[in-house]
């Protein structure tokens, strides 16, 4: 995203994971871990939405980490429909974030994406922040978020999203009763709305530490 932007490969197991990481100013809370939309359809780790909640994260102190699944820009492998996707999520976690403050987030097939390491990892690691946008509840299976993760969490939605409806995004979140912040007339990338996305994710993340 600029000049201190850290680039970095790891090892996963389809091959290389190229990973992108940004550093807050001062000494980070945690560490955000942010996957990108679907890569059959140009999703990256430079999608805009992803960067829109890297600054955000950055800017309220925590490191924000990006990374390409396997099959993009210099990852290694091939599109696995979801499952593999969340093995190289896991494996940037376990690789980069290995203890200590922990942030998910994701953005469209990203957002569906961090469910799963959610859940994964909800019981083992200290999850402190949850940030779903334009979360792909329309063709995927997206995890049930525990019930004590709700008030850590921030669900984020175009009100006309014409990629996925807001209405299945609904569908997911009302047996759970979680709460879907609602950007009116929004699209899914959120075309002329990141900076209100950013103040957002950014209220939301400070709620936590209004010191930050």
């Amino acid at each position: 995203m600029n000049s201190q932007t850290e680039k970095i490969s790891l090892q996963g197991a389809a091959g290389a994971i190229e990973v992108q990481r940004d550093q807050p100013a001062e000494a980070a809370r945690g560490i955000a871990v942010i996957a990108h939309p679907h890569p059959l359809f140009g999703g990256t780790m430079d999608n805009k939405v992803v960067q829109t909640l890297a600054r955000a994260f950055i800017a309220c102190g925590w490191t924000a980490v990006r990374f390409n699944f396997r099959g993009v820009g210099a990852s290694q492998g091939v599109h696995d429909e979801g499952r593999g996707e969340l093995e190289d999520m896991l494996n940037v976690v376990g690789q980069l974030a290995p203890e200590g403050p922990l942030a998910i987030a994701g953005f469209s097939f990203g957002a569906f994406v961090a469910s799963g390491a959610v859940e994964k990892l909800w019981a083992a690691r200290d999850v402190r922040q949850i940030v779903l946008v334009g979360t792909a509840a329309a063709r995927n299976t997206v995890a049930v978020l525990p019930p004590e993760a709700h008030e850590r969490t921030l669900v984020v939605h175009g009100e006309a999203d014409d990629t996925v409806a807001l209405s299945a995004v609904m569908d997911w979140a009302r047996p759970q009763s979680l709460p879907v912040t609602v950007v009116p007339g929004g699209g899914h990338f959120f075309h002329g709305q990141l900076p209100l996305l950013k103040s957002l994710v950014s209220r939301h993340l400070r709620a936590d530490n209004p010191a930050a």
